[in-house]
């Protein structure tokens, strides 16, 4: 893991984790081709580009709903009670996120609000390249359904054999997929986002993936709603000399299997317990059924950053933002309020990542590449969307029409005035000609406002030619 030293008041900068932030160039033009073409072709580029990408395409891209339910009967009873436990943690967590809509009423009369409404449908990626993830179906579907999306589609890739793993299948018989669709990758993207003959569209897609799903989602959003552009898993450790490194090693390396382009940070004021968790990750990275990915993962991408003291350590965490925040230190809980930057918090030694990737209730898709800067786990509200509601009295209208008129004069918005003056005139009991409204809309001239000098270097605009 290469090593960062934080000394003399230096700080962490962005520019120290030597992330692009960016999707590779040909990923993006490859996963745009491909969406385009979905979007043009329909089915027959869907089936094509699984046969190239998959080795596999069933012969109807729409997995039967009895075999979708006989799942249930086809794994081991013990992971059958365990997905329950999670179905049910996850759905208690969601349910209190759900809003309401909401309506308040002034002294005039005038009604005001917003009206929450759940999108119509929803499509979950569940990927299945290196693993299987049903965990990832518990936790994009049920906030869904909490939210009251109607119909909620999966699409995951079929392995090479042409089969689906009994374990996805399960989580989505559990969750209350309506539909599941053995298609993956990009074209899966543009599947769901633009309709073909035998996938509907639909308004709103989420789901991890790897990059060239994370591109297709980037090109077709606007076009339909995305969660987010996901990056590669990342994790951060926070510990003092106190952790076990023992325990440390294997929670940066429980990322570091994901995929050889995750990042895993481990940040501490002692230097000494730092060369103790390396060691410690030589032990047991051999014994790892996954040794090769997780040893790529931690030689390419893991950094120990070795701060002077909690204030910088803390620093340096805001500005990795990363994807998992685990606090392995005394009084753990006294730092929360100091973490601005992190998609999920696992505070107190005994608060295990995988804990919340799997059981604990918060859901597991969270924002990656420093967007927790920004942005949020998934959740209710990703699936709910909102109306303003404006009903004005006459009443209200007369003590807010002046201010509107005054400040659509300021910018020049004639007929916006004149929108409200119309009214204004009515309410006040009067009339108007619609030969000449002028002064309807104006009734009074408003001053040119005062130029404000910048102390501006002076230049030639194509527009405004001098001489």
């Amino acid at each position: 893991m290469r090593r960062i030293e934080l000394k003399g008041g230096r700080r962490l900068e962005r520019a120290d984790l030597n992330l692009s932030g960016t999707l590779p160039a040909e990923v993006v033009a490859s996963a745009e081709k491909i969406v385009d073409a979905v979007r043009e072709r329909g089915d027959a580029a869907v089936r094509e580009f699984c046969l190239r990408f998959d080795g596999a395409c069933p012969a109807s891209f729409r997995v039967p709903d009895e075999l979708v339910r006989g799942a249930l009967d086809a794994v081991p009873p013990a992971f059958l009670d365990a997905l329950r436990r999670a179905q049910r943690q996850i759905s208690d967590f969601h349910e209190r996120e759900r809003e309401q809509s909401w309506f308040t009423t002034r002294a005039d009369g005038t009604l005001l609000g917003v009206k929450v409404t759940p999108v119509a449908s929803a499509a979950v990626y569940v990927p299945g390249g290196r693993a299987q993830y049903p965990s990832t179906v518990l936790m994009d579907t049920i906030p869904a359904k909490v939210a009251g999306v109607e119909r909620v589609v999966m699409v995951t890739p079929p392995q090479a054999d042409g089969t689906l793993s009994a374990y996805t299948l399960a989580a989505a018989a559990l969750a209350g997929v309506d539909e599941v669709y053995a298609v993956g990758g990009a074209q899966a993207i543009a599947a769901v986002a633009y309709g073909t003959e035998s996938i509907p569209a639909v308004e709103k897609i989420v789901g991890p993936g790897n990059a060239y799903v994370a591109a297709a989602k980037r090109h077709v959003s606007g076009d339909v709603g995305i969660d987010m552009v996901a990056g590669p898993s990342e994790v951060c450790v926070l510990a003092d000399g106190g952790a076990d490194p023992a325990v440390v090693a294997a929670d940066l390396m429980a990322q570091a299997e994901h995929d050889p382009l995750a990042s895993c940070y481990l940040v501490t004021c002692d230097a000494a317990l730092a060369e103790r968790v390396e060691a410690a990750i030589e032990t047991l990275v051999s014994q790892s059924p996954r040794e090769e990915v997780t040893r790529a993962s931690l030689d390419g991408r893991g950094v120990i950053v070795v701060a002077p003291g909690l204030d910088a350590a803390v620093d340096a965490i805001n500005v990795i933002a990363p994807e998992h925040l685990e606090l392995h230190c005394d009084d753990a809980l006294a730092l929360l309020g100091r973490v601005r930057n992190a998609g999920a918090i696992f505070v107190g030694p005994w608060s295990s990542e995988p804990l919340g990737d799997y059981v604990a209730g918060p859901n597991h898709t969270l924002p990656t590449s420093g967007t927790a800067r920004w942005a949020n786990p998934l959740g209710v509200y990703d699936f709910q969307k909102r109306s303003s509601v404006i009903c004005y009295t006459p009443e209200g209208l007369l003590a807010d029409a002046p201010a509107t008129q005054t400040i659509a004069q300021a910018e020049g918005l004639w007929a916006h005035a004149l929108s409200v003056g119309l009214r204004r005139r009515v309410a006040e009991g009067g009339g108007f000609d619609v030969a000449d409204v002028r002064r309807v809309a104006w009734p009074e001239d408003l001053p040119a406002p005062a130029a404000v000098p910048l102390g501006v270097e002076r230049g030639q605009s194509p527009f405004h030619a001098e001489g």
